[in-house]
């Protein structure tokens, strides 16, 4: 049975019909949201993150008709007013955190998330707060690097760091 939601998706609101059964994966990239990926289907592989009201998860298997009245984030809502890069987006690529790109957009969500808390993580919990992430190219360690890159970088800004 198809639903009308109401949500805001990277500061717009929309309203869209989507199957009572349909994931929020699929209403996103139905609407050409291209950067949520479609990997794993079953929560595994991080691949599909988006925020929904600033709070990561799994796109694929959460349904799009919980989103009604809620704010999502795509990496796509990142952009800067000109389509330049957010920070978190630049720090991935000057550490050379991308291979295939797969993954990417998810990991850089959960940076937001991860940035978004105001903390200042260190290497091993920035692993565990990445574990529900799948990679196959890079092995982790620039994901790492720029994970830590940006994390310091906004801890310093607002003004909590040395």
């Amino acid at each position: 049975m198809l639903k009308v939601i109401n949500l805001t998706i990277n500061g717009t609101l929309r309203q869209v019909s989507a199957d009572e059964r349909e994931s929020l994966l699929d209403t996103l990239r139905g609407l050409g949201f291209t950067s949520v990926k479609k990997g794993c289907e079953v929560g595994e592989c991080g691949a599909c993150t988006v925020l929904v009201d600033g709070e990561a998860v799994d796109s694929c298997i959460y349904l799009a008709v919980w989103a009604e009245g809620k704010s999502v984030m795509t990496v796509e809502g990142l952009k800067g007013p000109n389509g330049e890069l957010s920070p978190i987006q630049q720090a991935f690529i000057e550490e050379a955190a991308v291979q295939c790109g797969f993954c990417t957009p998810g990991l850089i969500m959960s940076a937001v998330e991860i940035v978004g808390t105001g903390r200042k993580y260190n290497r091993e919990e920035l692993k565990k707060l990445i574990s529900g992430h799948l990679c196959r190219c890079t092995g982790y360690e620039n994901i790492l690097n720029a994970m830590e890159r940006i994390v310091e970088e906004t801890y310093k800004v607002a003004g909590t760091g040395e």
